[in-house]
């Protein structure tokens, strides 16, 4: 993408937005560099941390975090794989993404309560759902690990500027919570601390709805 052509996406945007914008657009060869991978993921910690999600999520839900403690809060966040204006394949081989969700998961005595928060990190687009469900009312909790092929840029080497649109191979990680005729899915990524947690959070359900 030409210089004049970033520069028309990057109007209005904040500081931090038309960083990304640059991070995913601009040439890169022998006299440029880009925005290094590293800049992006300090920026995208850094519009995330500043919404203090946690907080609009119990304001959103009504609560309060010692009506809550069934289980602990469980924080969720993953890429928005399919819908993202923009992805990357970085120098270090990670994939990014330029939108991004992050879900909270709090468990009173007698209710499940989720908060999700969709992010683009170019723009000032976001999207919020927030939902409260009673243990009888939930089917299951269910973790989807899945493979799927997305385009990405791709730099290419060299000192010319060379970007390539490569498919890519991709291991999603999505968490659902199934209720008859919805459900409320939110993408993640998994690790061992977060399957924990997701492990105790479906023992929670099997001890309520054996009660």
């Amino acid at each position: 993408m030409d210089s004049k052509e970033v520069k028309k996406l990057c109007k209005g945007r904040s500081e931090d937005q038309q960083q990304i914008i640059h991070y995913f657009c601009d040439e890169r060869g022998c006299l440029s560099k880009g925005i290094p991978d590293s800049d992006f993921d300090a920026n995208k910690v850094r519009q995330i941390s500043a919404l203090n999600l946690k907080q609009k999520a119990l304001n959103k839900l009504g609560i309060d975090e010692d009506q809550v403690k069934e289980v602990d809060p469980i924080c969720l966040e993953g890429p928005v794989y399919k819908t993202s204006t923009w992805r990357r394949r970085g120098g270090d081989q990670t994939n990014r993404y330029s939108a991004y969700q992050v879900t909270y998961i709090f468990c009173s005595s007698d209710q499940v309560y989720a908060y999700q928060y969709t992010i683009n990190l170019d723009s000032d687009e976001k999207k919020e759902r927030a939902e409260e469900y009673f243990y009888k009312d939930i089917t299951n909790f269910t973790s989807i690990d899945d493979t799927e092929e997305f385009e990405f840029e791709v730099t290419k080497g060299g000192c010319k500027p060379s970007t390539e649109m490569q498919r890519i191979k991709v291991n999603t990680n999505t968490f659902k919570i199934a209720v008859p005729g919805d459900a409320f899915e939110c993408s993640m990524i998994s690790n061992s601390e977060i399957e924990g947690q997701i492990q105790a959070l479906k023992a929670k359900l099997r001890e309520k709805k054996n009660a």
